[in-house]
């Protein structure tokens, strides 16, 4: 059987394949590149020193750390902290065992579930080194990447300074305990200690590294002796408490009653003197001195005392519950010597200080460079530590519980126990171990902190998302991040200076669950949307995991503190959206960006429904633009007129059409879209742009008018500039493409904008000033011409300038009844404007009418009187029927100069057969010159004297009588206007249709001309046909 088989690796590769194999990597190469890839950063001056040409190449030397070592412990000695030591046993006898119990569990909850979710992401291919920030700005993109990062930085630099502050705390009141741990003692001190980790980090992280296991030692050694103590205690009951009524005091003062010749310490605090027969305290008067043991064992059953929480307030004294107690008169105040409680107590407090015992859980995945097998070892090193921690956590609450005193279990600083740590009164067989295993774990646990911190910022820095951070993105010859180290001790000085380990806490709590939140959105993400890339190897998570992680990382940020939770959130959305608006784009293949496409799937699919209901129609802009000979846009103006009407904030698709044959015009075409996309960010226009290539202009028009969009997101208006050499002999049939596009435009049920003088309209930066934009109302076209006006003033260029509604009444109208209609209508609409309604009388028609229509005819006549031969004229028909060389000026007709794919004079030699002699002299327009001639040729010197007697000789022998109406309505109707609009900002005009014979479509040019002339910005509206205006709510 093994004999059949083919053995490919003897064959040349086929000759069918051979071709793209000079292009493309063979599969040997490829394969060669993967196996030899690296998990440096890209960027980092190791790698790039040992890419360098000429210089000699280190041995490199393999990653040999597994998931004990490599993960495992590294987790166990960031996880185990200051928590753990200074304030676990506070919880557990403020909080009582039940609800401490419940806090430890959430907190592990939190971290257990984020550690599903991050070893699914760490297993979804190589994890550069870098860790937890590549995991989330991979999975999330650069802006939540950034955004995340920054906060997981903040997260880890605060932690320093909560260290820092722990062994402060340790030194100054438990080993070196000169007085009291005051706030600035606590500064001046976690400053200098702060400033020598500092130096630490700087001189050498092999020092640092060399420390860890000294350190991580010392706290395995302190949770043994806690362990030993508290089987110990189930047989000694030790460290004695003074009671005064069931009120704790500090056990400096000697227990002893006083005698019938002496008094005590303890009886000057309370009496007014030294005599027996001093005035007394009330409550001392009432109450007995009592001694009871602060760890009574295992066997003694105090954890029913301590089963139930007893929060305080500030200042109020530490009682046990169990003794009867006389009601004082007065609360006792600081002057007595009473335990008190040093800050109110809560539920949500207690969580947010304690959940930095839990944080850490991203050791392992930092270390992913140094891993021989990072997929494997980071979720069962991750999770097995947090199992680990979290058993520690739990049992340790429940020894606390049974084997302390509750009033000594709310002692924070251990007065009632000779100002011993509370935990090291357990531990076996001395406090001291306690003591000094704390200091230095917290101390260890601090350079950690102060060693990643540096390096994340480094890797977001050289990642170059956020611009003001790419001086930290460099650092010694050797790579280590120097700046990134000075802000990050700038940064934890700022929380040493807070100066309390219960005010940090929350912070770094807020940070680090912001992090972690965003991590199980990765999973979650990646898992619902089913990206083809996403196939992790760790495939023990579900997606209603990630979503629970996230539910709790949320709740856990606002029951721990929801004022800090706002600015942490805050916060990140401020540097998501500077990463968003000014950061460098980065295409990571993202879940953002999956998720925004099934976003825009489902939205699509929903707008497919139906159309849109009249309220919620807004102009969807086709903007047809023409380039010049140098790829440029011809009318810009358009693009920012396009920009002041965005204020219905819809879509805007910017085309244009290049002629020519697309296989040979590719590259012409994606130079024109990236002079599209220039232009449209230079005028802050949002939107997309679209480039057909065609052989003829008008059916790239058309083309584009009918595959534009998609879906329910398509266009539903198209603004096209109007043609202004439409009459020079230069560029003849420019007007042929103009109206043919107005025909596609109608044909397809839109609406069409077409602004007259384009040049002259206001740029972004050139607001109007106060005047009105005129609305010549004559045709309803669906409200259009209501609703412009409207969205232009909600732009600041025409914000100032006011509305004024104009609308003609014939003879047979009452115009009083209109005017009162048309402000009834507009007060429904919502709409503030002035009303005019303007009565047109019929009147004879003018020598002017006449005189313009002559003109108009014989201008369409002119080529017929010309001396050209019969060929000559079928040459003429068939040139004017043709559409190869249609244009349209100032945008009207966006066509690209394409010689190449052959141009307009190409086209016409072609399809006619002509030279461009011939094709000049064919195409011959009407000029003042050549109609001074012709006039002085067929009928004498027309003279303005003699002009109706001519143009009435000329109307009765030739003259078409439906041109001459629409010459009159055209020339009454701009006398209208401009008497009336002659200073408006801009003026709204109703576009007549085109002739349905396209042999008038020149004399429908000309009637536009008449319209519109002597108006110095003018906008054609032609409604599409639907109700985009409606008065209800």
């Amino acid at each position: 059987m093994s004999s059949s088989l083919p053995i490919f690796s003897l064959c040349p590769p086929s000759p069918v394949l051979q071709e793209e194999m000079d292009t493309r990597p063979k599969v040997s190469s490829l394969l060669n590149r993967l196996a030899n890839y690296t998990n440096l950063t890209q960027g980092a001056r190791e790698h790039e020193e040992a890419e360098s040409i000429g210089e000699k190449r280190k041995a490199y030397k393999s990653p040999q750390m597994g998931t004990f070592m490599g993960v495992y412990l590294p987790c166990l000695q960031n996880i185990f902290g200051v928590i753990l030591f200074l304030r676990l046993t506070w919880v557990v006898g403020t909080a009582g065992v039940l609800q401490a119990l419940c806090i430890v569990f959430i907190c592990c909850c939190c971290t257990l579930l984020t550690a599903i979710s991050m070893s699914a992401i760490a297993t979804n291919g190589v994890v550069p080194a870098g860790g937890s920030y590549f995991m989330i700005s991979r999975s999330l993109g650069p802006e939540f990447g950034g955004a995340v990062g920054l906060c997981f930085y903040l997260g880890t630099t605060f932690a320093g300074a909560m260290y820092i502050l722990g062994a402060i705390e340790i030194l100054l009141m438990y080993i070196a305990p000169w007085g009291a741990a005051m706030l600035n003692n606590m500064r001046v001190y976690g400053s200098i200690f702060l400033l020598l980790m500092a130096l630490l980090v700087f001189v050498g992280v092999k020092y640092v590294n060399k420390l860890a296991s000294v350190f991580l030692a010392c706290v395995i050694i302190s949770i043994l002796s806690i362990y030993t103590g508290a089987l110990v205690s189930a047989f000694i009951s030790t460290n004695q408490i003074i009671l005064l009524g069931n009120g704790t005091v500090p056990s400096t003062f000697d227990p002893s009653l006083p005698s019938s010749e002496a008094t005590t310490a303890l009886w000057l605090q309370f009496c007014e003197g030294p005599d027996l027969n001093a005035s007394c305290d009330y409550y001392f008067n009432l109450s007995n001195i009592s001694e009871i043991p602060g760890i009574p064992g295992l066997s003694s059953g105090v954890i029913t005392e301590n089963i139930w929480s007893v929060y305080l307030s500030k200042g109020d004294v530490l009682e046990k519950g169990s003794l009867p107690s006389p009601r004082p008169v007065h609360p006792p105040t600081n002057r007595l010597p009473y335990v008190f409680a040093d800050i109110t107590t809560s539920f949500t407090l207690l969580v947010g200080i304690f959940f930095p015992s839990v944080t850490g859980i991203m050791a392992g995945s930092n270390r992913s460079g140094d891993l021989k097998d990072a997929q494997r070892s980071i979720p069962i090193g991750t999770i097995m530590a947090i199992l680990t921690t979290s058993l520690v956590y739990l049992s340790s609450v429940v020894l606390f519980g049974a084997c302390i005193e509750g009033v000594v279990l709310r002692d924070k600083f251990g007065d009632s126990v000779k100002g011993n740590l509370v935990v090291g009164t357990l531990s076996w067989p001395s406090p001291w171990v306690i003591v000094i295993g704390s200091f230095f774990s917290t101390c260890g646990a601090g350079l950690q902190s102060l060693t990643g911190a540096p390096r994340l910022l480094q890797a977001i820095a050289k990642d170059n998302i956020i611009p003001f951070l790419r001086v930290f993105g460099h650092g010694k010859a050797n790579g280590e991040p120097t700046w990134a180290l000075l802000l990050t001790a700038l940064i934890a000085e700022l929380g040493i200076l807070i100066a309390s380990l219960d005010l940090v806490a929350p912070i770094l709590s807020m940070f680090f669950l912001m992090c972690y939140l965003f991590v199980n959105l990765a999973c979650a993400l990646q898992t619902l949307l089913r990206t083809p890339n996403w196939r992790p190897r760790f495939s023990y998570y579900h997606w209603t995991l990630s979503f629970l992680g996230m539910i709790i990382c949320l709740a856990l940020m606002f029951i721990s503190s929801w004022y800090y939770a706002i600015v942490a959130i805050v916060i990140a959305g401020m540097i998501y959206k500077y990463i968003e608006y000014h950061g460098a784009e980065k295409e990571w293949g993202d879940g953002i960006r999956g998720l925004s496409l099934s976003a825009a799937r489902y939205a699509l699919l929903r707008l497919e429904e139906g159309p849109p209901h009249t309220k919620n129609w807004r102009p969807q802009l086709l903007v047809l633009l023409k380039l010049d000979e140098d790829a440029y846009v011809k009318s810009p103006r358009l693009l920012t007129f396009a920009s002041q009407l965005k204020a219905g904030k819809g879509l805007t698709i910017v085309g244009t059409v290049i002629t020519g044959n697309y296989l040979h015009s590719y590259g012409e075409a994606l130079a024109a879209e990236q002079t599209l996309k220039h232009q449209m960010d230079k005028e802050k226009v949002k939107g997309f742009c679209q480039c057909i290539v065609a052989n003829k202009a008008r059916e790239g028009i058309s083309h584009m008018i009918q595959s534009s969009g998609l879906g329910g997101m398509r266009h539903n208006t198209v603004v096209m500039g109007w043609p202004l050499a439409w009459r020079q002999s230069e560029d003849p049939q420019s007007w042929k493409t103009f109206i043919n596009t107005v025909r596609v435009t109608t044909a397809a049920h839109l609406a069409l904008l077409v602004p007259k003088n384009i040049s002259l309209f206001p740029g972004n930066s050139e607001p109007c000033g106060e005047g009105y934009i005129d609305v010549w109302w004559i045709v309803h076209d669906g409200g259009m011409l209501m609703l412009l006006p409207f969205l232009l003033r909600q732009h600041k260029v025409w914000r100032k300038c006011a509305m004024r509604i104009f609308t003609v009444a014939q003879m047979e109208d009452n115009s009083i009844q209109m005017k009162k209609d048309l402000a009834t209508f507009l007060y429904h609409l919502r709409i503030e404007a002035d009303v005019e309604v303007v009565e047109m009388h019929n009147s004879d028609i003018s020598a002017y009418t006449y005189e313009r229509t002559l003109m108009m005819e014989q201008r369409s006549q002119m080529l017929r009187q010309m001396r050209l031969s019969k060929s000559d004229r079928e040459k003429e028909v068939r040139s004017i029927g043709s559409d190869d060389d249609e244009d349209t000026d100032g945008g009207g007709g966006p066509t690209g100069n394409a010689e190449k794919g052959g141009g307009a004079a190409g086209g016409r030699e072609r399809d006619g057969g002509m030279s461009a002699s011939e094709n000049r002299r064919v195409h011959m327009t009407w000029t003042k010159e050549k109609a001074l001639q012709y006039r002085a040729t067929h009928s004498g010197c027309i003279t303005h004297v003699h002009a109706w007697t001519h143009a009435h000789a000329w109307t009765n022998a030739h003259m078409d009588h439906s041109n001459v109406r629409r010459m009159h309505t055209a020339v009454k109707l701009n006398e209208v206007i401009v008497n009336k609009s002659h200073d408006a900002r801009l003026v709204l005009l109703n576009m007549p249709g085109p002739p349905r014979n396209p042999a008038g479509d020149e004399n429908y040019m000309e009637f536009l001309e008449v319209l519109t002339e002597g108006l110095e910005r003018v906008l054609l509206v032609r409604g599409g046909g639907s109700e985009v205006i409606t008065i209800y709510s």
